[in-house]
């Protein structure tokens, strides 16, 4: 499976349990580690946690292998770990306190794929 299908199955899992503010960052320039993170907001703990569950279910059917997960038990910011894209669901509180796009976006022009539209700016 590509990159892409990949991106867009993780996106649709996402969007499916309304995560809102979903951003996707070309990191392929920046590390060999993962090509992608994907960043989302879920409003609760409850909500991150079905948003990540939902992410795995997808993945999983689609017979991708999940390298790990963390975060789960209090769901503030819960990572998924698929190799090539990592995603990273949080709380609105802790996503701006560690503003992961600024980290991630600060060597590069702006490489931020916005979900809606799927092209690069």
């Amino acid at each position: 499976m590509n990159i892409s299908d990949l991106q867009q199955i993780i996106i649709d899992a996402l969007e499916d349990v309304k995560a809102r503010d979903i951003e996707v960052i070309d990191t392929s320039r920046l590390t060999s580690q993962f090509e992608r993170i994907i960043v989302a907001c879920g409003d609760s703990g409850r909500q991150t946690r079905a948003l990540a569950r939902n992410v795995l279910d997808r993945v999983h059917t689609a017979g991708i292998k999940v390298i790990g997960t963390e975060g789960e038990e209090n769901g503030e910011w819960v990572l998924v770990d698929l190799g090539e894209i990592v995603v990273h669901i949080m709380q609105p509180a802790i996503r701006a306190y560690y503003r992961l796009e600024e980290l991630w976006t600060t060597t590069l022009p702006h490489r931020i794929v916005k979900a809606e539209n799927t092209t690069e700016t």
